[in-house]
């Protein structure tokens, strides 16, 4: 359950990142703001990762595959905005 309100957050912050890029410069904006998006991503799951590693007591092993999901779904997604808008 915890993964899915992740990627759901992610996907939030992806479309907050969506509109503010629209609002403050277009399309081009946009393809920004999903650049950006992208990385700020990778560090939030890669914290998710490392919490449960080194919290919760997972290994690295069991915790990859949970990042691998919780990073790919939205950047995935903002990737194929980046590709349609650009």
């Amino acid at each position: 359950m915890r993964t899915f309100v992740i990627i759901a957050g992610g996907l939030v912050l992806l479309g907050v990142a969506l509109f503010l890029g629209r609002w403050m410069g277009g399309a081009h904006a946009m393809v920004t703001a999903a650049k950006i998006f992208v990385v700020v991503w990778l560090a939030v799951a890669a914290l998710n990762m490392w919490m449960g590693v080194a919290r919760a007591g997972y290994s690295v092993a069991e915790e990859f595959p949970i990042f691998l999901v919780i990073f790919a779904i939205p950047a995935a997604v903002a990737v194929f905005i980046w590709w349609k808008w650009s």
